[in-house]
Order: C-alpha cells, then sequence, then structure tokens
C-alpha cells in the first residue's frame, strides 16, 4: 500500500476529531536550547522508569530539552496523523509490527551509519527492526513467548513438569493429563494470531513467507500447526470453548487456578509475581517437526528522516539504550532486553519467580523475527475471518 493511501486516510478521519497542536509543541531552538521531541506509549509504571531517565539525560546536555509526548491509547493512529502533518516528533518509540508502513513510506531516519554498537544487541532484535536491508530503529526489548505452567496443578496430578525437548505430543498428553472439567483447563487458548503462530512455525509454517512474497497459511506445514492447535479445543477438550471461559481472559483464568499452562510472554510476570497464590513457573514452547518456533518481535526507538535535531535524537538513543538504562527499565520483571549484557546482568536473573527465567533468553535462539508486511493489519484481520468457523 503506497504512503500518500495510508496517510490521507487516516488524516481526513483524525482531523475531525482532533487538533495536531493538542499533540505535540514546537521543536524549534529556543536560545540556543534544543527542543527534542520524543514519543512513546506505556504504562504509568513504565513512564515512572522512563522520566527519571530523561530528567537524567537533560542533567548530562543541558542545551538539550525533552519534550516526552506520552501517548497511552491509540497511540500509532496518532503518530500517523503526526508524520501526514509533517510534525512527527524527533524520536518516536517503535515496535516491528508497524515499522514497515514508516519505513516504507521513507519517513524514518536509516541508522546504520550513526555507530550504534549493535553487536551488544541480539541479533534477531535488530533483524526484526530491519526494513529492506536498512536498521530503522534501536531495540529496547525482544518479546517471545513460553508456557507459564502452575506448579501446584502439575504437583496435584503428580504429571511431571515440562523438560526443554518436549514434543507436541508430549505436550497435548499433558494436558490431557491436566485437564479436570469443568474445573481445570490444561493449556490456554486465544484466537488472536500472535498465540497460535508458534505452533504453526514450530511445524515449518506460518501465514507470510519469510520474504513477504506469498501466503503461505494454506500449505501444509501451516495448516498441520493451525489444525493441532484447533484440535486442543475441539476434539482433545484440553483447552477452553469461549463459553467456557465467558469473559474472563486467559491470564485471569491461570491467577484462578483454572488454567494449568499458559503460551504468553514475558509482559505478565510482574502481574504474577503480585497476584498468583500459587506456585509457578516457565518452560520453553514444545517442539513440532521443525523444531520450537516461536515468532520475536521487538520495540525499540526511531528517529524520524524529517526531524531537524537528528544529532540531538541519536544522542538521545544513545542514552537510552545503553546498558544502565535498559537495566533499569529490566528491573521491574516487563521486559526481556535486547541488549544481551542488560538479559544476562542480575536485573533480568533476579532471582524471583520465574525460576527459569533464563528461558526467555534460550528461546530467542531459535525464535524467528515475525515476517511483517506493510499492509499486515490486513493480513491479521483476514486471518480472524479465516479462523473463525475453525476455533469455534
Amino acid at each position: 500500500m503506497k504512503r500518500k493511501n495510508i496517510f490521507k486516510r487516516i488524516v481526513k478521519f483524525f482531523l475531525l476529531t482532533c487538533c495536531v497542536c493538542t499533540l505535540c509543541g514546537c521543536s524549534k531552538s529556543d536560545n540556543g536550547t534544543v527542543v527534542l521531541q520524543y514519543a512513546s506509549w506505556g504504562s504509568k509504571s513504565e513512564i515512572d522508569i522512563l522520566k527519571p531517565i530523561l530528567d537524567d539525560f537533560e542533567k548530562l546536555h543541558p542545551d538539550i530539552k525533552i519534550e516526552f509526548m506520552h501517548i497511552p491509547q491509540n497511540y500509532f493512529q496518532k503518530i500517523h496523523l503526526l508524520f501526514a502533518s509533517n510534525t512527527p516528533p524527533d524520536v518516536i518509540f517503535m515496535n516491528n509490527l508497524n515499522l514497515p508502513v514508516y519505513a516504507n513510506a521513507g519517513v524514518l531516519e536509516n541508522l546504520s551509519g550513526y555507530g550504534f554498537d549493535t553487536k551488544e544487541f541480539f541479533p534477531q532484535s535488530l533483524d526484526s527492526l530491519t526494513w529492506n536491508g536498512v536498521l530503522y530503529a534501536i531495540p529496547r526489548d525482544v518479546s517471545n513467548l513460553v508456557v507459564f505452567y502452575n506448579k501446584n496443578i502439575f504437583d496435584d496430578t503428580k504429571v511431571s513438569y515440562p523438560h526443554k525437548d518436549w514434543t507436541f505430543d508430549e505436550f497435548l498428553e499433558t494436558a490431557r493429563l491436566l485437564t479436570k472439567r469443568p474445573d481445570i483447563f490444561g493449556v490456554s487458548f486465544e484466537e488472536d494470531l500472535l498465540f497460535y503462530l508458534p505452533y504453526l512455525m514450530s511445524e515449518g509454517g506460518g501465514v507470510l513467507s519469510d520474504d513477504l512474497s506469498a501466503s503461505i497459511i494454506t500449505g501444509e506445514q501451516s495448516q498441520n500447526g493451525l489444525k493441532f492447535y484447533a484440535d486442543l479445543r475441539k476434539k482433545y477438550h484440553v483447552a477452553p470453548l469461549k463459553s467456557e471461559s465467558a469473559s474472563a481472559t486467559m491470564a485471569q483464568m491461570f491467577l484462578q487456578g483454572r488454567l494449568a499452562m499458559q503460551i504468553s510472554g514475558r509482559w505478565l510476570v510482574p502481574k504474577y509475581r503480585e497476584e498468583a497464590d500459587f506456585n509457578w513457573d516457565i518452560a520453553p514452547f514444545p517442539k513440532g517437526n521443525a523444531g520450537s518456533i516461536v515468532p520475536l518481535d521487538s520495540s525499540g526507538w526511531a528517529v524520524a528522516k524529517a526531524s531537524k535535531h537528528k544529532t540531538e535524537a541519536v544522542l538521545l538513543i544513545k542514552y537510552l539504550s545503553s546498558k544502565e538504562n535498559i537495566e533499569k527499565m529490566t528491573a521491574s520483571g516487563l521486559i526481556v532486553p535486547a541488549r544481551m549484557d542488560a538479559a544476562n546482568s542480575n536485573y533480568f536473573l533476579d532471582g524471583k519467580k520465574p525460576e527459569n527465567a533464563r528461558v526467555f533468553l534460550d528461546v530467542i535462539e531459535t525464535s524467528k523475527p515475525t515476517p511483517v508486511s506493510v499492509n499486515y493489519n490486513e493480513v491479521t484481520d483476514k486471518m480472524k475471518t479465516y479462523t473463525e468457523k475453525l476455533f469455534n
């Protein structure tokens, strides 16, 4: 999809409902001080960590003032509007699922030649934020999927804990042994593409080919993975139907002790540390015919190509992406650091639950950046339509 078609539709909608001036200020120099605009989403706890880091940066660089634009909702819709109105922030927090739209439109700066020490980062995180061979964002974190499991339920049913090399067959048998309907289900079931993509990838399939040239969802390997996932709910009854989960999320069911295993990511760790009243841990996703392969996504910092303060923007990103500051962002337990040194530090491997926290790092080696096209939102919408009958 071409840049003007994407941006034109968004501008028509949003200019009717909001004024650009309320979203951003002016980035002109004032009395020799550069005003650098930085946009990000984030929860209150994230922002509470970020703001002191930005304050410290300003103290180190008194000639730079950070204008922080916190956009907690409809983030990319508003970022679209700012780009379309030629008033983008200098630094934009970005994820790999949305990056292709901006990179393809030519509105992001190529960061390859700015002296970033890329060898400090997991290669997969850099790959996920690269488009057509060009690095457009410096990663803060990686996001992958693991198996959370309720050790109490395993102990009560005398089922062995998952091991690092378990297979789809062992995974299914474990889920069957743990299921005690209607009170306890063996494993979670979510209909968003993110949560069933590992089943496809681990069978050698997926939705889009790695080079984005074709849809591969109808291929035999993809169909095998999709069938295995659907059968967890419909054939083997080890995952809850919609009517059985009702309005509860999978996270809520896990906390209620109604799920023995849940496929999810690091973002749930702070919640489970605080609220779970049972013993829990994590294990790698099981192996299909192609191995254990989960999608890897990343978030990081990009620079607007139209920025008049690229030098200062790069300076800010180098500061934010330092080992010290990524460790500060890691301490909450919310993210898996994209920097290898921060990931292997005591800030991530902090001795708190999950006991096997290193699994988040181990699975990076066999994970694969999600193949994302410019029209990825349309792809995910089509998949929802495609899987509705299959899953229900």
